[in-house]
């Protein structure tokens, strides 16, 4: 049955601040000779503003503030908030007590606060805040307390239904204070009666006297213990008067005997613990130990040492520390449409933590996922978007962490920028361009001034690529026309420029003829010849050449040819100038000073493997025209050598596996792949074309052509590919034939293998054993000559090895294994032998075969069962009759027998042995069928008459039934124990009515230990509960609550239930 949680306490915090009647409160000052908890910090006035006392009405919400100057500290100060005297509110953090620290850095001040949520009628009571840092502290109280409601006077009692149990008015009785008597009250001296009490009394008997302060109360009477120490027949020291450890922890408790050899008991709450893995027993000398490991709060409880008569008391406090964050959160910095990741660590396993951004808590949905995973507790955004910038916050309740998350716009990256256009009139202009992403849509402007689709404007978006066609340009179409993508601060522009062709108007009206012009001999002409275009035409200069482009590329050459210029300004064309740079960079290098008169140009001395532009100047008699346009980027780069070494690796009837080196000149195109081809012997190169074995580059050096005409005597040619195209060919020098090459088979058996294979019980056993043979061998496995028919045991096959595996050895796979490989009448064997051992069993009739002086001679049979391997020795122990330990006397005894020597005089021996093989000792132990007795000289020991004592006695009941509170629809038990002899009759009753065979209640009685399990109680079943146990000698009944609430009832435990009584 889980026990109610004790009030938490250590020694080390106990101060005596307690008189006799009660504690002084906490602002008061000490007396000289007390000191404060901790024993070195001192009461001073940390705080700036205390929390106030306040009434508040159920169901509602209450916020307390208390904040702590610092500008004096050296370090931060530790808050802690209790109600009543000890119970720390820190472990209690959740929905309904929360808690938040902030620090102003201006003023150096801390503010705490303890929020309630849907305040209760268990959150009314005395409360408490302490701040303490290092040698300070301070400390405040306040109350909350709730309105009286009448209409609660007129409950009924019982917590079974509105409509059950008797009316209650007691609640509306005016209470009159009571009348100062004028006898005088005996003096009663409360040290007195603590001194003579137990610990676990100390509380009850605190309450009757007024004494509130129980920390001083222990404080007190450990100082008044030590003045006047009580003497004890078996305690030289005893326990201390409390433990205090946290959860998870180990703590120890200690005590010396007078007596070493004497035996002590060690109970729990009245009951006897047995040693385990939890609960060690030492005992070194006249020291006894008691060890708790990994304490939790079922171990919160009182503990005795007992010896024969005598006892000693103890009680240990188990505190349940806050979950901390151990890892805090870190900042993140992500692009839109990311994975964004907050990660952190707890204190403790399978803690609950609150993840909230702007005040508002996360929840798992679409857009979040929280994951949990031991101690890490993780909070995912799976696509971050720009309104996820923001502070995340996680919440434990003895911590909190943030991290900052920030999302940069996705970079959209220009595959093609549009372009500068020059069009004439009527003409089409497009601009066209294409980013990275195909989702991306945008808007066209010109000038600033969004574009809108007409009859002559189009606009489209396919794919990658957007375009915006004019149609029929017109002069007022020129200007700077800009793409927006949606969402990116990025913008692409270029200019429209409108072109008006050159038009030469020649006024020759004057001379009455349209195009005759008459002039005497001798007089002066002059002309005014007005032309006009848009631009304002260059006159005599020609165009720039048109359409530059790469049509070939070498190793360290690029041919280059364009079209000559539409306009070429009214003088021939004598020749072009080339102009060549680096992609990226904006220096031009001249390739030519003298003109040069083709329009197909090959350049020169370039880089390999480095991107190049070109452009053209177009040149007349009167000078150069402006630069080209640049040509599309181009790479000098040349095919790799032909491949190396090819050889040939294997032939079959239709099939030839080739193999080969890669070339010894790759470049900086590197290998694509290489293509595989084949030709009959004596026919022309060109033949190789028709049969090329693999349609797609090969990646590897390896590769198996495949349907091959049988007997043919064929030729095979390698050639590497890259971006330049195919490299010279690398051909076979002689012929194969096609046709299968005969081989003997072989099995190559590894060598471990050809020993004995010796692998324990349980192991996994995978034996790959590799093997050879044209055509493929047909392969067969033996256990001990027959067949291999066990389904646990498997066996794959390949071209080139067998494996044999066993998932989990048993001694069953023990055996001789036969491998035979066989192509029609060649074959090869080998055999494995395969041993699977286990432990073996114990020895045989062991027995005490002679005893001399401090000697016994000792003989036993090995075991039947040796676990299919040599036995290679025996383990003996010993142990004597009085303390039953055991001791080894041998280890790795190889013989059947051994002399056990130094036995203790006056003590019987018994003794065990261990059987060990290879897999170490036996599980089972062999004991010796007689003892070997130590007797001791000229002595004579004469053994008293025995008496039988009465073990007859009433029933009376060890441990009572305690009240409970429990949650509705969670099954749930009370316990008690009883002691009687002869053994009595239970009977269990409710509300004073016996329990009969209903099937919700189960009553069990385990060697005196009484349980009643009630089966997902309900309101109904609360009440009052009682057990009688009776016998011949008399009868003993104890009883208690048990109050049923509902599910969404706030629960405490039972020490804090009594606490508020």
């Amino acid at each position: 049955m889980p026990e109610a949680k004790k009030p938490e306490a250590k020694p080390e915090e106990i101060a005596a601040k307690t008189d006799k009647a009660a504690a002084a409160p906490a602002d008061t000052e000490l007396p000289d000779d007390e000191t404060v908890p901790g024993g070195q910090s001192e009461l001073t006035g940390l705080f700036v503003e205390r929390p106030e006392s306040t009434t508040v009405i159920k169901g509602k919400n209450v916020t307390f503030v208390a904040k702590v100057d610092s500008s004096d500290l050296l370090r931060k100060p530790n808050m802690k908030w209790l109600k009543g005297k000890w119970l720390d509110l820190g472990s209690k953090a959740g929905k309904h007590v929360q808690f938040k620290e902030t620090y102003d850095r201006n003023s150096k001040v801390y503010t705490y606060e303890m929020s309630i949520i849907k305040v209760v009628e268990g959150d009314a009571g005395g409360y408490r805040c302490e701040a303490t840092s290092k040698d300070k502290c301070d400390s405040c109280t306040f109350e909350v307390t709730q309105p009286a409601n009448i209409l609660d006077a007129f409950k009924r009692s019982g917590d079974a239904g509105e409509d059950a149990g008797d009316l209650d008015f007691s609640a509306l009785l005016k209470k009159r204070e009571k009348k100062a008597r004028d006898e005088p009250k005996e003096e009663v001296d409360v040290w007195e009666i603590l001194k003579d009490a137990k610990p676990c009394d100390y509380e009850k008997i605190a309450f009757d006297y007024g004494i509130t302060d129980l920390r001083g109360l222990l404080k007190r009477l450990k100082k008044m213990k030590k003045v006047e120490p009580k003497k004890s027949d078996a305690f030289l020291k005893k326990l201390e008067q409390c433990y205090s450890v946290d959860k998870g922890k180990r703590t120890q408790m200690h005590v010396e005997l007078h007596d070493p050899n004497v035996q002590v008991k060690w109970l729990k709450n009245g009951v006897e613990i047995k040693p385990s893995a939890k609960y060690v027993f030492e005992c070194v000398g006249n020291k006894r130990t008691l060890t708790i490991n990994k304490s939790n709060l079922s171990d919160d409880a009182a503990y005795e040492c007992v010896v024969g008569e005598e006892k000693s008391f103890t009680e240990v406090f188990v505190k349940e520390p806050p979950v901390t964050i151990t890892k805090l959160l870190d900042d993140v910095h992500v692009v839109v449409g990311e994975k964004v990741e907050f990660e952190c660590e707890v204190s403790e396993e399978g803690a609950n933590v609150k993840w909230m951004k702007d005040g508002v808590e996360l929840t798992k949905d679409g857009k979040y996922r929280i994951k949990k995973d031991g101690k890490k507790h993780t909070l995912v955004i799976n696509e971050a978007t720009i309104e996820d910038i923001g502070m995340y916050y996680v919440y434990t309740n003895g911590g909190e962490s943030k991290g900052e998350l920030e999302v940069e716009a996705k970079e959209l990256e220009v595959l093609q920028s549009i372009a500068d256009l020059s069009v004439k009139a009527c003409e089409q202009a497009m601009f066209k361009c294409e980013v990275s992403d195909e989702k991306v849509v945008g808007k066209w402007f010109k000038d600033g001034v969004e574009v809108k689709p007409g009859n002559r404007i189009k606009m489209s978006h396919i794919g990658r690529i957007h375009k915006l066609t004019i149609d029929d340009v017109k002069p007022q179409d020129e200007g700077n026309y800009t793409f927006v993508p949606e969402g990116y601060a990025l913008s692409l522009s270029a200019k429209l420029n409108f072109i008006d062709p050159p038009k030469i108007h020649l006024d020759t009206s004057s001379t009455g003829s349209k195009n005759t012009i008459v002039v005497v001999a001798g007089n002066k002409l002059r002309l005014d010849v007005e032309i006009t275009g848009e631009p304002v035409p260059t006159v005599y200069v020609p165009n720039p050449p048109e359409n530059v482009r790469c049509m070939g590329v070498g190793e360290d050459t690029a041919t280059i040819t364009w079209d000559p210029p539409k306009f070429d300004g009214g003088a021939p064309i004598k020749g072009y100038l080339m102009e060549r740079k680096k992609q990226g960079s904006s220096r031009w290098t001249k390739l030519n000073f003298e003109v040069f008169e083709s329009t197909t140009y090959e350049a020169k001395k370039m880089i390999e493997g480095v991107f190049y532009e070109m452009r053209v100047f177009a040149v007349n008699g009167i000078g150069i025209s402006q630069p080209s346009g640049n040509s599309k980027p181009f790479m000098p780069i040349a095919p790799t050598s032909e491949p190396t070494r090819l050889t040939v690796e294997d032939v079959t009837d239709s099939t030839c596996a080739l193999k080969w080196r890669p070339p010894e000149r790759v470049g900086a195109g590197g290998v694509d792949g290489y293509i595989i081809e084949w030709c009959k012997e004596g026919v022309d190169d060109n033949e190789y074309s028709s049969a090329i074995a693999n349609k797609e580059p090969v990646d590897k050096n390896t590769y198996r052509v495949k349907g091959l005409p049988t007997g043919e005597k064929l030729l095979f040619r390698v050639v590497a590919m890259n971006i330049a195209g195919r490299s010279p060919p690398c051909t076979m020098k002689q012929s194969v034939i096609i046709r299968e090459i005969m081989e003997n088979p072989k099995i190559r058996l590894p060598r471990q293998l050809r020993t004995k294979f010796i692998r324990k019980v349980g192991e996994k056993i995978n034996l790959v054993i590799p093997f050879q043979g044209k055509p493929r061998p047909v392969v067969n496995w033996l256990k001990d000559g027959e067949p291999l028919e066990n389904k646990s045991v498997g066996i794959r096959t390949s071209d080139f090895d067998t494996i044999l595996f066993i998932r989990s050895a048993e001694r069953d796979h023990s055996g001789t294994y036969t491998l035979s490989v066989q192509i029609d009448n060649m074959q090869d064997k080998a055999d494995i032998h395969i041993q699977i051992v286990d432990k073996p069993g114990p020895p045989i009739n062991v027995m005490v075969t002679d005893v001399w002086g401090f000697n016994a001679a000792l003989e036993w049979k090995p075991p039947k069962d040796t676990g299919n391997t040599d036995i290679i020795g025996y383990t003996i122990q010993k142990a004597d009759k009085k303390t039953q330990g055991w001791f080894t006397v041998y280890e790795h005894n190889r013989r059947p027998s051994c002399t056990a020597s130094d036995l203790v005089m006056g003590n019987e021996y018994s003794f065990r042995v261990f059987s060990e093989n290879i897999c170490g000792l036996s599980d089972e132990v062999a004991f010796s069928k007689n003892t070997a007795i130590i007797g001791k000289t000229d002595l004579e020991y004469n053994k008293p008459a025995f008496k039988e004592k009465d073990m007859s006695s009433s029933p009376k009941f060890t441990a009572p039934l305690v009240d409970r509170v429990v949650v509705a629809g969670y099954s749930t038990a009370i316990s008690c124990a009883v002691r009687a002899y002869p053994k009595a009759k239970i009977v269990w009753m409710k509300n004073k009515m016996i329990i009969g065979e209903d099937p919700k209640f189960l009553m069990q009685n385990n060697q005196g230990v009484l349980t009643l399990n009630i089966r997902k109680p309900g309101q109904f079943d609360g009440g009052k509960y009682s057990c009688k146990a009776i016998n011949d000698l008399g009868e003993d009944e104890v009883e208690c609550r048990l109050e049923v609430r509902g599910t969404g009832s706030h629960t405490h435990t039972h020490t804090l239930s009594r606490i508020h009584t």
